[in-house]
């Protein structure tokens, strides 16, 4: 009878669970071996945990930003089509990036001369030079690259500077959450005049899954086209996200368009890596 009864209780461990919500009636579980980090910033809970499928991990408000075994396939979408569809980018805003892994991609570029980045929450720029150094990767060493505490619309408000590409690494436009006001068309209006002839903006937009694309993919995408000529939505998996994830990159250049980008042969794309970023990347391709 005992042995009966043994068999009816759940199997315990000695383990921990990082448990994430993907959608509101879809979860992923993962084995966490160790919670490295765990304070409320200013903004947000920021946590550093380390599982077994995804390696250390960056969690702000309980969900995934970066894992180590497969940020760079993130950073590299986001960075490199926007980058290679200039002629040759020299000046770069970053807005947010707190891991820094979207600096080190834009530094790959042999054409680039400055960076500029800034993010609002300065603890998880700290957090994440200490605890994922990997993601960074001495570009916090590089000259190119000057880093800002503070708000990235103010910036780019107060300011004269204008670029030749912006690149918008910030969180999921969440109701009364710190990036909203990214994403809205008015910050579109103004990124638009603080680009140079020719300029490119990229924005991270969000969950584009078969289950969750509704989320805010397709909204960004419409908010986009209201004050660009060119936007075009891709996305890849990102299996740490638990989905497919999406991005936006848009231009006022009258010689791109959607089927043009679509239509560019895998070898065109290859050679321009080749001829252009130092050092091989490790996802993106034609």
């Amino acid at each position: 009878m005992a042995d009966s009864d043994d068999k009816q209780q759940p199997k315990m461990t000695s383990s921990f669970w990082f448990d994430e919500e993907v959608t509101a009636d879809h979860s992923m579980r993962m084995r966490m071996t160790s919670l490295k980090y765990d304070k409320h910033s200013q903004f947000q809970r920021v946590q550093v945990v380390e599982t077994v499928p995804f390696g250390t991990t960056l969690v702000l408000d309980g969900k995934t930003q970066s894992a180590k075994n497969d940020e760079y396939v993130y950073h590299e979408t986001l960075v490199h089509p926007a980058l290679l569809l200039h002629e040759a980018p020299k000046r770069i805003y970053i807005g947010g990036g707190g891991e820094l892994a979207t600096a080190r991609e834009c530094l790959k570029h042999k054409s680039v001369e400055e960076v500029v980045m800034v993010d609002l929450d300065g603890d998880v720029v700290d957090v994440c030079k200490k605890h994922l150094p990997e993601w960074n990767d001495g570009s916090t060493e590089d000259p190119r690259l000057t880093v800002h505490i503070g708000d990235a619309r103010s910036y780019l408000v107060e300011g004269s500077d204008t670029f030749d590409v912006v690149v918008l690494d910030i969180s999921d436009p969440i109701e009364a959450g710190p990036a909203v006001h990214l994403y809205t068309k008015e910050f579109y209006d103004l990124v638009r005049q603080k680009l140079n002839p020719g300029g490119v903006l990229v924005t991270q937009s969000g969950p584009a899954g078969l289950m969750n694309h509704t989320e805010c993919f397709g909204a960004i995408h419409k908010t986009l086209a209201a004050s660009f000529r060119t936007v075009v939505p891709y996305s890849v998996s990102i299996p740490s996200f638990g989905s497919d994830w999406g991005f936006n990159v848009a231009t006022d250049r009258g010689d791109i368009t959607s089927k043009s980008l679509r239509e560019k042969p895998p070898d065109a794309t290859d050679a321009a890596i080749s001829g252009r970023i130092r050092g091989p990347l490790r996802h993106y391709d034609g």
